[in-house]
Formats: C-alpha cells, structure tokens, sequence
C-alpha cells in the first residue's frame, strides 16, 4: 500500500484534480465538493456505480479501469491509503512530480476557510456525523458536510451549503484526521483498533489527545468508552461537553427503550428532553446524545436540537433492509469492529421479535482478525443465534499465513452455532437450508459483503420471485478500502 506523505504543504492551486478510486464512499462526496467548488475533475474506478454515473452528471470526466492515460492532463492527484504502490496513475504522478495527496488533505485543503465540525472515534461516527448534519438542517441551518456514508434521507454523502459549518467524518485510521482545523471535535469513543497503524494502544490514544487539543472552541466527547475517559483526562484548554450514560455525563442519557425505533431521555443542565428516533439500538441513542452535544454547544436551543436530531433517518449500510423472503428479512450492516457487531446486533433484537438472528460475518483485515478474532467470536455468539464466517477481506493488506475466517469461529464454545464457508454460493445456500420464518439475516462487515446480499435473497427463495419482497435492493454505495 501506498503511504501519502501527510507533511506535505499542499499547493495553493490544484488545477485540474484527479481521484484514483473516484466511486468510492469517502472519495465520491470530497469530488462531488470540488466540483460545487468550481474545479475541474477527473478520476478513475475499478467499475461502474452510481456514484461515478452521479459524478458524471455533475461535470467529472472519469474512465473505468486503472491506467496511466486516465491522469491525463491533471494538474493534481489525490488517492486513500488503500492504493497500491503499482497503481499505473499513481506511478505517473509521481514521474510527473505531481503533487500527490490524500484525500484527507484534500479535503482539508478545500475547507480551510470553514468552521470545521469533526467527528471521529473507532465507531459511531458516520452515524453521528449524519445526525449532526440532520440536526442541523432542521435547525434551520444550511452546513456544508462530507459524510463516509449515504445519509437516506437526503441520498448523498457530502453536499455543499452557504453556511460556515462544514461537517467532516474524520477518518482516525491512519491519522490524517489530524490534517483538519478543527473546531468543534467530537469523539464518539476511543475502543481500540488500527494497531497496526498506531503500533500501541498509547499512541492510539495519544493521536485522539492531539485531535481533541487542536480543537479551537469545543470538544464534545464520551463519558462511558474507557479510552476517552482516558483521553479526557489529559485534556486542558477548549471547552468540554461529555456524553452518555455514566452518572457524571454533562448530557446524561437514561430511559432508553428495549425495542423498536429506540426511545429515551437527555438530562442537560439539570433538564430532561425526550425523543424517540427513527432507527434502533442503544448504541443510535448515545450517538444522538453526543450530535445533540455538539449542537447545545454551538448554542442552538436544546429542545428544538433534540427534535432536530431525532429525523434521522439512518444511512446507507448501517442495518438497511435490503429484502424479505419466506418471511426471513435480510439487513447489512457496516460494522466490522467487535464493539461495533455487538451493538449491531443487538439492536437487531430489539426488532426481531421471536425470530433468530443469524449473522454473516466477513472478517476485515487480516491484522484485525487476528488481534481480534476472540472478541470477535464472543460479539457474535453472545449476539446471534447462528453465525456464517466467511473469508477475510485484506483491503489495505496482503494475506497473513493462518489468518482466516476459522480464527473467528473456531473460538466460539459452541460450534453447533457457527460455520465457517468463505465461498459465498456454499454460504449462501447453507442459509437457504437453515432460515426459517422470522429470521433476521444481518451481513456485517465494511468490506464487500453487501454483494452476497442478492445471493441470500435468491438462495431463500424457492422459486424464482415466490413470496419476495426486495425494497431497496440497488446497490450500495461501494467502499473501496479506504475507510475503517
């Protein structure tokens, strides 16, 4: 993989900007930016998709397949840390000498002259940064924002505003969310992951000091996660808002529902606001306790914040119902962290009713699998009634000998609750034979898992279109690695 230089000072004009992976989550919406912007955009995609079809629409000139001719004449490249160093655009910039940047300092390069709104944590912040974003428009704001996801009720993942806000899902994983002049800073939590970036859990957690430090006006950060705890700890000089459950939370959630679109109550300032959102699980409540935070502390009114708050409306790939057959409904889920599985799943429960939970775990990085493979394990048998393994997808690495999805399901105590098929058709089928009536069938991973959806759903279905029902089955919003 390729490691963009993070120190390089960024040229004042760009020209004509090139993206390398142009269709992807994050990539898309910082194109679609600068093209609002005024520049001229090029890029290039493995395939084709709906975001290069909008990109095009939009005025971007973007060819499918990787090759050199793409660059064409740009002025400027801009990549993820998921590209490989043999890439042929890659390796004709840097010929050229261009300047070649991640796309974390492209964006930061183009929203220097905002103020800047920063969500970032191991999980949670697409969500959050969603509800912010939705919070504020029904505030009666006009934000500009680029989110890692679809926020579904407005169907983009970035837009531009007249306002001074820019909302940005500051991506942690390889550290360039310290490239943002940050604001507002909110941490949704500090779990552990990308070790192998950081190397330890302290410099992890020193790198979410130093976002939290160089916040200008507000960091708005968790009560309940360890790690921020932690990192609370050894903060001093912006203003600070904790969030969540714990006794000591300055916005303290309570009352939380058990199923459903998930009800409950923030204490703020000694008074308490209800809501009931319009997505489920324990884990949507606290995000919107912290996207509630945020807005207080930029001064809006807190009951009016709360209700604002509470339309969203979900986004892509966070538990989005793609189809029901036999009466056994299929969702896909992002989550790829343990915490994150844990919390997928159980809100999951909250709505199954008597029906099983069955998961479709693909396992996320090879470094990540191995570190986690035990919590991973213990998420999904704690959580889920049956479990299908299926294999790792590398993303940014290349394989680990012994690492695959058995290291997940060997470690369950009960093997009778889990299977390891990392073919997807043997997968898919095996499915077929188990699910029955009720079931929930949730895929979960931030890799490409939602393309076995449609083999699930043809797998259920013991003739073709026999008692089916597909809503929302176009597909997602491709991830191209560059994220989690």
């Amino acid at each position: 993989m390729i490691k963009p230089d993070l120190t390089l000072i960024v040229p004042e004009d760009l020209g004509t900007v090139h993206f390398v992976g142009i269709g992807g989550s994050g990539m898309s919406g910082i194109a679609r930016l600068f093209l609002a912007a005024g520049h001229t955009v090029t890029g290039s995609d493995s395939r084709e998709s709906e975001n290069v079809e909008t990109l095009r629409a939009l005025g971007a000139t973007i060819a499918i397949g990787h090759d050199a001719k793409n660059v064409g004449d740009a002025d400027s490249l801009v990549v993820t840390g998921a590209l490989w160093q043999d890439n042929p655009e890659y390796v004709l910039a840097t010929e050229r000498g261009l300047p070649v940047l991640h796309r974390a300092q492209a964006l930061a390069w183009l929203v220097r002259s905002h103020r800047l709104v920063s969500v970032a944590g191991a999980h949670g912040k697409t969500t959050s940064t969603g509800m912010i974003v939705t919070g504020l428009l029904g505030l009666g704001q006009d934000p500009n924002f680029v989110n890692g996801g679809v926020i579904e009720s407005l169907g983009v993942s970035a837009g531009s505003g007249s306002d001074d806000l820019f909302v940005v899902e500051a991506d942690e994983s390889d550290g360039s969310f310290l490239l943002y002049d940050t604001s507002v800073a909110l941490i949704t939590n500090v779990d552990p992951d990308h070790l192998d970036h950081y190397g330890s859990l302290e410099a992890f957690e020193a790198a979410f000091v130093e976002f939290a430090q160089n916040a200008t006006e507000l960091v708005v950060v968790s009560s309940d996660d360890p790690g921020a705890v932690r990192v609370t700890g050894r903060l001093n000089g912006p203003r600070i808002i904790t969030f969540g459950e714990a006794d000591d939370a300055m916005v303290r959630v309570h009352s939380i529902g058990t199923s459903g679109p998930v009800a409950f109550t923030v204490r703020w300032e000694g008074v308490d606001y209800s809501a009931t959102l319009r997505v489920p699980g324990r884990h949507n409540a606290i995000n919107a306790a912290g996207a509630f935070a945020v807005l207080v502390g930029l001064g809006f009114d807190p009951a009016s914040s709360l209700e604002a708050v509470s339309a969203f409306g979900g986004t892509q790939r966070r538990f989005e119902l793609h189809g029901t057959v036999r009466g056994v409904s299929v969702y896909d889920d992002y989550a790829h962290h343990p915490t994150e599985v844990a919390a997928a799943l159980s809100a999951a429960r909250t709505v199954v009713g008597t029906g099983r939970i069955i998961a479709v775990h693909q396992p996320h990085l090879y470094s990540r699998t191995r570190l986690f493979a035990q919590e991973f394990a213990d998420a999904l048998e704690t959580h889920a009634d049956q479990t299908i393994v299926l294999a790792v997808y590398g993303a940014r690495e290349d394989p680990e000998p012994g690492v695959t999805g058995a290291l997940v399901s060997e470690r369950f105590t009960d093997p009778s609750h889990v299977a390891f098929i990392p073919e997807w058709q043997d997968a898919a089928d095996y499915l077929g034979s188990i699910a029955r009536e009720g079931d929930f069938v949730v895929t979960l991973g931030c890799g490409d898992v939602y393309r076995i959806v449609p083999q699930l759903l043809d797998s259920l279905g013991t003739t073709e279109g026999a008692d089916a029902t597909r809503p929302g089955i176009a597909e997602p919003t491709p991830v191209t690695g560059d994220r989690g």
